[in-house]
Protein backbone atom coordinates (compact mmCIF):
# COMPACT_ATOMS: atom_id res chain seq x y z
CA UNK A 1 0.00 0.00 0.00
CA UNK A 2 1.74 3.21 -1.16
CA UNK A 3 0.45 5.40 1.70
CA UNK A 4 1.96 3.07 4.33
CA UNK A 5 5.58 2.57 5.35
CA UNK A 6 7.25 -0.76 4.67
CA UNK A 7 6.76 -1.65 8.35
CA UNK A 8 3.04 -0.87 8.19
CA UNK A 9 2.75 -2.95 5.01
CA UNK A 10 4.35 -5.97 6.70
CA UNK A 11 2.20 -5.54 9.83
CA UNK A 12 -1.07 -4.99 7.97
CA UNK A 13 -2.28 -8.65 7.61
CA UNK A 14 -1.74 -9.22 11.34
CA UNK A 15 -3.41 -5.96 12.39
CA UNK A 16 -6.46 -6.87 10.30
CA UNK A 17 -6.64 -10.24 12.07
CA UNK A 18 -6.30 -8.53 15.47
CA UNK A 19 -3.19 -10.46 16.45
CA UNK A 20 -1.68 -9.39 19.79
CA UNK A 21 0.87 -6.56 19.48
CA UNK A 22 3.65 -8.57 21.08
CA UNK A 23 3.12 -11.37 18.56
CA UNK A 24 3.02 -8.87 15.67
CA UNK A 25 6.34 -7.41 16.78
CA UNK A 26 7.92 -10.86 17.08
CA UNK A 27 6.78 -12.03 13.64
CA UNK A 28 7.75 -8.78 11.89
CA UNK A 29 11.19 -8.71 13.52
CA UNK A 30 11.79 -12.34 12.58
CA UNK A 31 10.72 -11.86 8.94
CA UNK A 32 12.72 -8.63 8.60
CA UNK A 33 15.87 -10.36 9.89
CA UNK A 34 15.45 -13.30 7.50
CA UNK A 35 15.05 -10.97 4.49
CA UNK A 36 17.57 -8.26 5.52
CA UNK A 37 15.02 -5.41 5.45
CA UNK A 38 15.22 -4.08 9.01
CA UNK A 39 17.02 -0.93 7.85
CA UNK A 40 14.32 0.05 5.31
CA UNK A 41 11.13 -0.58 7.28
CA UNK A 42 10.68 3.16 7.98
CA UNK A 43 10.56 4.03 4.26
CA UNK A 44 7.43 4.33 2.09
CA UNK A 45 7.24 2.03 -0.97
CA UNK A 46 8.00 4.94 -3.31
CA UNK A 47 11.50 5.19 -1.83
CA UNK A 48 12.28 1.49 -2.22
CA UNK A 49 13.99 -0.22 -5.14
CA UNK A 50 12.24 -3.04 -6.99
CA UNK A 51 14.25 -5.65 -5.09
CA UNK A 52 13.46 -4.03 -1.75
CA UNK A 53 9.74 -3.96 -2.56
CA UNK A 54 9.90 -7.65 -3.42
CA UNK A 55 11.47 -8.46 -0.06
CA UNK A 56 8.85 -6.41 1.80
CA UNK A 57 6.10 -8.28 -0.07
CA UNK A 58 7.69 -11.64 0.87
CA UNK A 59 7.89 -10.54 4.50
CA UNK A 60 4.20 -9.54 4.46
CA UNK A 61 3.35 -13.04 3.20
CA UNK A 62 5.58 -14.79 5.74
CA UNK A 63 4.08 -13.11 8.80
CA UNK A 64 0.58 -14.31 7.90
CA UNK A 65 1.45 -17.99 8.46
CA UNK A 66 -1.02 -19.32 5.83
CA UNK A 67 -1.59 -22.95 4.81
CA UNK A 68 0.21 -22.40 1.49
CA UNK A 69 2.36 -19.74 -0.11
CA UNK A 70 1.94 -18.86 -3.80
CA UNK A 71 5.02 -17.07 -5.13
CA UNK A 72 5.48 -15.79 -8.70
CA UNK A 73 9.16 -14.99 -9.40
CA UNK A 74 9.50 -13.60 -5.85
CA UNK A 75 13.22 -12.77 -6.00
CA UNK A 76 13.75 -11.95 -9.69
CA UNK A 77 14.54 -8.26 -8.99
CA UNK A 78 17.28 -8.99 -6.44
CA UNK A 79 20.97 -8.84 -7.29
CA UNK A 80 22.78 -12.15 -7.76
CA UNK A 81 24.32 -12.37 -4.27
CA UNK A 82 21.11 -11.49 -2.43
CA UNK A 83 19.10 -13.80 -4.69
CA UNK A 84 21.30 -16.73 -3.66
CA UNK A 85 20.95 -15.86 0.03
CA UNK A 86 17.18 -15.37 -0.19
CA UNK A 87 16.46 -18.63 -1.98
CA UNK A 88 18.41 -20.50 0.71
CA UNK A 89 16.37 -18.68 3.36
CA UNK A 90 13.08 -19.45 1.60
CA UNK A 91 13.96 -23.14 1.45
CA UNK A 92 14.90 -23.16 5.13
CA UNK A 93 11.73 -21.26 6.07
CA UNK A 94 9.58 -23.73 4.13
CA UNK A 95 11.27 -26.66 5.85
CA UNK A 96 10.81 -25.10 9.32
CA UNK A 97 7.18 -24.12 8.74
CA UNK A 98 6.24 -27.36 7.02
CA UNK A 99 3.90 -25.43 4.69
CA UNK A 100 3.33 -25.92 0.96
CA UNK A 101 5.12 -23.38 -1.23
CA UNK A 102 4.19 -23.16 -4.92
CA UNK A 103 6.96 -21.23 -6.60
CA UNK A 104 6.98 -20.01 -10.21
CA UNK A 105 10.36 -19.21 -11.73
CA UNK A 106 12.01 -19.01 -15.15
CA UNK A 107 15.47 -19.49 -13.60
CA UNK A 108 16.41 -23.16 -13.92
CA UNK A 109 19.14 -22.89 -11.27
CA UNK A 110 16.63 -21.40 -8.84
CA UNK A 111 14.15 -24.19 -9.58
CA UNK A 112 16.77 -26.89 -9.00
CA UNK A 113 17.89 -25.25 -5.77
CA UNK A 114 14.51 -24.53 -4.16
CA UNK A 115 12.19 -27.32 -5.28
CA UNK A 116 11.35 -30.69 -3.78
CA UNK A 117 9.34 -31.37 -6.95
CA UNK A 118 9.25 -29.50 -10.25
CA UNK A 119 6.46 -29.23 -12.81
CA UNK A 120 7.73 -28.20 -16.27
CA UNK A 121 5.21 -26.21 -18.35
CA UNK A 122 5.23 -25.76 -22.13
CA UNK A 123 2.48 -23.82 -23.91
CA UNK A 124 0.26 -24.08 -20.84
CA UNK A 125 0.65 -27.87 -20.56
CA UNK A 126 2.55 -29.79 -17.89
CA UNK A 127 5.19 -31.85 -19.70
CA UNK A 128 6.91 -33.50 -16.75
CA UNK A 129 6.69 -33.67 -12.95
CA UNK A 130 9.42 -35.05 -10.72
CA UNK A 131 12.22 -34.29 -8.33
CA UNK A 132 14.99 -32.04 -9.65
CA UNK A 133 17.31 -35.05 -9.95
CA UNK A 134 14.71 -37.14 -11.83
CA UNK A 135 14.01 -34.41 -14.38
CA UNK A 136 17.69 -33.56 -14.83
CA UNK A 137 18.76 -37.19 -15.27
CA UNK A 138 15.70 -38.41 -17.22
CA UNK A 139 14.10 -35.51 -19.14
CA UNK A 140 10.87 -36.47 -20.91
CA UNK A 141 11.63 -34.47 -24.08
CA UNK A 142 14.19 -32.25 -25.78
CA UNK A 143 12.23 -29.22 -24.51
CA UNK A 144 12.61 -30.35 -20.89
CA UNK A 145 16.21 -31.42 -21.46
CA UNK A 146 17.21 -27.93 -22.62
CA UNK A 147 15.52 -26.19 -19.66
CA UNK A 148 17.64 -27.64 -16.86
CA UNK A 149 21.40 -27.38 -16.84
CA UNK A 150 23.91 -24.63 -17.53
CA UNK A 151 25.28 -24.85 -20.13
CA UNK A 152 22.19 -26.56 -21.53
CA UNK A 153 22.18 -30.10 -22.89
CA UNK A 154 23.65 -30.53 -26.38
CA UNK A 155 21.02 -31.97 -28.75
CA UNK A 156 22.47 -33.45 -31.96
CA UNK A 157 21.06 -35.26 -34.96
CA UNK A 158 22.18 -38.88 -34.90
CA UNK A 159 22.29 -41.97 -37.10
CA UNK A 160 22.96 -45.64 -36.56
CA UNK A 161 26.52 -46.58 -37.32
CA UNK A 162 28.64 -49.68 -37.11
CA UNK A 163 28.31 -50.91 -33.54
CA UNK A 164 26.48 -47.88 -32.23
CA UNK A 165 25.45 -44.31 -32.92
CA UNK A 166 27.18 -41.47 -34.74
CA UNK A 167 26.53 -37.73 -34.55
CA UNK A 168 28.05 -34.42 -35.64
CA UNK A 169 29.33 -35.82 -38.94
CA UNK A 170 31.26 -38.63 -37.29
CA UNK A 171 33.04 -36.54 -34.65
CA UNK A 172 31.03 -38.35 -31.98
CA UNK A 173 30.72 -42.12 -31.89
CA UNK A 174 28.80 -43.89 -29.13
CA UNK A 175 29.58 -47.58 -28.79
CA UNK A 176 26.07 -48.59 -27.74
CA UNK A 177 24.50 -51.59 -29.45
CA UNK A 178 21.41 -51.21 -27.22
CA UNK A 179 20.59 -47.69 -28.49
CA UNK A 180 16.92 -47.36 -29.59
CA UNK A 181 16.62 -47.97 -33.32
CA UNK A 182 14.06 -45.15 -33.76
CA UNK A 183 16.27 -42.47 -32.16
CA UNK A 184 16.91 -39.48 -34.42
CA UNK A 185 18.64 -37.23 -31.87
CA UNK A 186 20.98 -37.71 -28.94
CA UNK A 187 21.42 -35.49 -25.90
CA UNK A 188 24.78 -34.99 -24.17
CA UNK A 189 25.16 -33.06 -20.94
CA UNK A 190 28.23 -30.76 -21.13
CA UNK A 191 29.68 -32.29 -17.95
CA UNK A 192 29.44 -35.79 -19.48
CA UNK A 193 31.55 -34.95 -22.55
CA UNK A 194 35.17 -36.04 -22.41
CA UNK A 195 37.74 -34.02 -24.35
CA UNK A 196 41.27 -35.24 -25.12
CA UNK A 197 43.97 -34.31 -27.64
CA UNK A 198 43.38 -35.73 -31.09
CA UNK A 199 45.68 -38.58 -32.07
CA UNK A 200 46.11 -39.21 -35.81
CA UNK A 201 44.73 -42.56 -36.80
CA UNK A 202 42.20 -42.64 -33.98
CA UNK A 203 38.57 -43.63 -34.57
CA UNK A 204 36.15 -41.02 -35.89
CA UNK A 205 36.98 -37.46 -36.85
CA UNK A 206 38.46 -34.62 -34.79
CA UNK A 207 36.52 -31.65 -33.46
CA UNK A 208 37.97 -28.15 -33.31
CA UNK A 209 38.08 -26.04 -30.15
CA UNK A 210 36.08 -22.93 -31.01
CA UNK A 211 36.26 -21.03 -27.71
CA UNK A 212 37.48 -21.53 -24.13
CA UNK A 213 35.83 -19.87 -21.10
CA UNK A 214 37.81 -20.35 -17.85
CA UNK A 215 35.46 -19.89 -14.88
CA UNK A 216 37.73 -20.82 -11.98
CA UNK A 217 36.64 -24.22 -10.72
CA UNK A 218 35.57 -25.32 -14.18
CA UNK A 219 36.00 -24.38 -17.83
CA UNK A 220 33.37 -24.21 -20.59
CA UNK A 221 34.76 -25.33 -23.95
CA UNK A 222 32.79 -24.67 -27.14
CA UNK A 223 33.54 -27.24 -29.84
CA UNK A 224 32.97 -27.14 -33.58
CA UNK A 225 31.95 -30.70 -34.42
CA UNK A 226 31.16 -30.82 -38.11
CA UNK A 227 28.52 -28.13 -38.64
CA UNK A 228 27.36 -28.37 -35.01
CA UNK A 229 28.44 -26.34 -32.00
CA UNK A 230 28.43 -28.05 -28.63
CA UNK A 231 29.66 -27.23 -25.17
CA UNK A 232 31.72 -29.32 -22.77
CA UNK A 233 32.12 -28.56 -19.08
CA UNK A 234 35.57 -29.54 -17.80
CA UNK A 235 36.93 -29.47 -14.26
CA UNK A 236 39.57 -26.93 -13.34
CA UNK A 237 41.50 -25.06 -16.00
CA UNK A 238 42.77 -27.61 -18.54
CA UNK A 239 45.47 -26.68 -21.05
CA UNK A 240 43.18 -26.32 -24.06
CA UNK A 241 43.56 -23.59 -26.67
CA UNK A 242 41.22 -22.31 -29.40
CA UNK A 243 41.71 -24.02 -32.80
CA UNK A 244 43.21 -27.13 -31.19
CA UNK A 245 42.00 -30.44 -32.64
CA UNK A 246 40.50 -32.78 -30.06
CA UNK A 247 38.64 -36.08 -29.76
CA UNK A 248 35.30 -36.03 -27.95
CA UNK A 249 33.44 -38.94 -26.39
CA UNK A 250 30.74 -39.78 -23.88
CA UNK A 251 29.96 -42.86 -21.80
CA UNK A 252 27.03 -44.73 -23.41
CA UNK A 253 25.12 -44.76 -20.10
CA UNK A 254 25.13 -40.94 -20.05
CA UNK A 255 23.60 -40.52 -23.53
CA UNK A 256 19.95 -39.50 -23.90
CA UNK A 257 17.96 -40.62 -26.95
CA UNK A 258 15.01 -38.77 -28.50
CA UNK A 259 12.51 -39.68 -31.22
CA UNK A 260 11.35 -37.55 -34.16
CA UNK A 261 8.68 -35.75 -32.09
CA UNK A 262 11.23 -34.82 -29.42
CA UNK A 263 10.06 -37.33 -26.83
CA UNK A 264 12.60 -39.29 -24.80
CA UNK A 265 13.16 -42.97 -25.60
CA UNK A 266 13.71 -45.66 -23.01
CA UNK A 267 16.99 -47.56 -23.12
Amino acid sequence: FPHMSALENVRFPLVERRVAETEIKRRVTDAAAKLHIGHILHKPPGQLSGGERQRVAIARALVRDPNAYLMDDPISALDARLREETRVELKRIQRELGKTLIYVTHDQEEAMSVADRIAILEDGQIRQIGTPAEIYDRPASTYVARLLGSPMMNILRSARGEGGVEAAEGTIRIDDKTAPTDAVEIGLRPEDIKVRPWADGGPGRPARVFEVEPLGGYTVVTLAAGQARLKALLRGQPDIRPDAMVAISCEPARVHYFEQSGGALAR
